[in-house]
């Protein structure tokens, strides 16, 4: 079994995993959401980061202890530990953050104290609606920077472009900081196609179809041994990437050449979803 989505530690496991994995306790856990703008979802506690959860994101609490929650992402399966204080009770989103980064206010009112800093995919619940503002379960923000969960966006490239200049950052998922299957995961998802957290798992997972490096487009993505990009057109890939550092563009040949030339090897596949 893969760790990254077992739920299971030392001290408990899911009730699904009985009889799979040996444990003092197993339970259906309870479900909870994210309440800070970004944590880290972590390993162990206080161990490494492994992915990131936003404002809004869907949990599944198996234990709390020590200060700590066990918890499975409902988003894409990940299991880890954030800090007990960083969740709150479940509520319904209703929207997403579609700009780069926005406010929540204290009032409908750029003027007035901003009570959190958001970024893209954070989700949140409306509850009203103003002129300009929309309030929502954390305070107002901008109706321009939201959008309804039930409209999409229809191309991940697009998404992945808005990343362009993000710093890279391992296992990130925002545009504070973002690594590369972080960004290919926040393209898809706002385009409303499930995708796992790690290149390995989206090569494997991910349906598409192989297709050969002259017949490349807009969307194609382009796998190499823990690393995926994507293409923005048949000549031109985004990635974020240590190289650069950065969510950056590269020549999808000039890319290939050197990958390959640090010791990374050759595409390992290239995908039409």
């Amino acid at each position: 079994m893969d760790r990254r989505r077992t739920p299971a530690n030392d001290r408990i496991a899911a009730s699904e995993l009985r009889g799979a994995v040996p444990s003092a306790e197993y339970t259906d856990g309870w479900t909870m959401c994210v309440g800070d703008p970004v944590v880290d979802l972590r390993q162990s506690a206080r161990g490494n980061r492994d992915r990131q959860l936003q404002l809004g994101a869907v949990v599944q609490v198996f234990e709390d202890h020590q200060g700590w929650s066990f918890v499975r992402a409902h988003a894409d399966g990940y299991v880890g530990y954030v800090p007990v204080d960083a969740l709150k009770p479940y509520a319904q989103p209703t929207h997403r953050v579609g700009s780069f980064a926005t406010h929540a206010y204290l009032e409908p009112d750029m003027k007035s104290p901003d009570v959190m800093s958001l970024r893209f995919g954070a989700q949140l619940s409306v509850l009203d609606e103003r002129k300009t503002f929309f309030e929502t379960n954390i305070g107002f923000v901008p109706k321009r920077h939201l959008r309804p969960l039930g409209r999409p966006f229809s191309d991940p490239a697009t998404i992945a472009q808005l990343h362009f200049g993000v710093p890279y950052l391992w296992g990130g998922n925002t545009t504070l900081g973002i690594d590369c299957s972080g960004l290919v995961q926040a393209a898809l998802t706002a385009c409303d196609i499930p995708c796992p957290g790690d290149s390995d798992m989206q090569c494997a997972e991910l349906i598409g179809t192989d297709i050969a490096r002259a017949d490349i487009a807009r969307g194609d993505l382009v796998f190499w041994d823990g690393h995926v990009a994507m293409a923005v057109d048949d000549q031109t890939l985004i990635h974020a990437n240590a190289h650069h550092m950065a969510v950056a563009y590269e020549p999808i040949n000039a890319a290939i050449k050197r990958i390959s030339a640090q010791g990374d090897g050759s595409p390992t596949r290239i995908m039409r979803l």
